[in-house]
């Protein structure tokens, strides 16, 4: 069991690792840690180089961190949860550190919610939900995820407690993954707080 424990945290971390945001911004020339906020996520990707490079960031980054959790339930599926838990935990730590970018990587908000729609679909639902909603009315990506990430405990606490549906390991996995969100986005607390935060106007007809 720690062999397969530790392979699928390895592989899982090196897949995480995988800067897109970097490739993409290298595809078309430019450092995208250079430029814009220096994040190498799909929101500076917008910014720096366009819409659809941004979405493809998105994407990807959500797609590395939702298919080692599939991969992890497909292959090594104990019935506790615990390689899948640890598949996604793995994911989005080599996203947030990342090896190939001397450990200075993103935020880890995309690849932690194709995390939480591969372990409970029904709470990143409701999280997806206020993100849009709080992004709409605010234009700030940086609030929405924030907000987002801390309703996504809070909603899979309600399922846990409602239906059963959500195991406790993945409860108490969401509430690690609130916590770093909101520590990785300090200085955009900051800034929000002091009014100088970055947001998205929207587009003029």
């Amino acid at each position: 069991m720690v062999v397969q424990y530790l392979t699928i945290s390895v592989l899982s971390y090196l897949f995480g690792a995988v800067p897109f945001g970097f490739l993409i911004g290298k595809f078309y020339g430019k450092d995208i840690r250079r430029e814009g906020s220096g994040n190498i996520g799909a929101t500076n990707v917008t910014r720096v180089i366009g819409r659809n490079a941004g979405r493809l960031c998105f994407a990807l980054d959500f797609l590395k961190g939702m298919l080692p959790v599939l991969g992890a339930a497909r292959w090594y599926d104990d019935g506790s949860g615990a390689a899948m838990i640890l598949a996604g935990a793995a994911a989005v730590i080599g996203h947030m550190f990342p090896v190939y970018l001397q450990f200075r990587g993103g935020k880890g908000v995309s690849t932690a919610a194709g995390v939480a729609v591969a372990l409970a679909p029904s709470a990143f639902l409701f999280a997806g939900i206020i993100w849009v909603v709080v992004f709409l009315v605010s234009r700030y990506v940086s609030l929405a995820s924030i907000v987002a990430a801390i309703c996504l405990p809070l909603a899979a606490t309600a399922l846990a407690i409602w239906r059963g549906g959500v195991s406790p390991l993945v409860v108490c996995f969401f509430y690690g993954i609130g916590v770093a969100a909101v520590w990785k986005h300090r200085a955009n607390i900051r800034r929000l707080r002091d009014g100088t935060e970055l947001r998205f106007e929207r587009r003029k007809k």
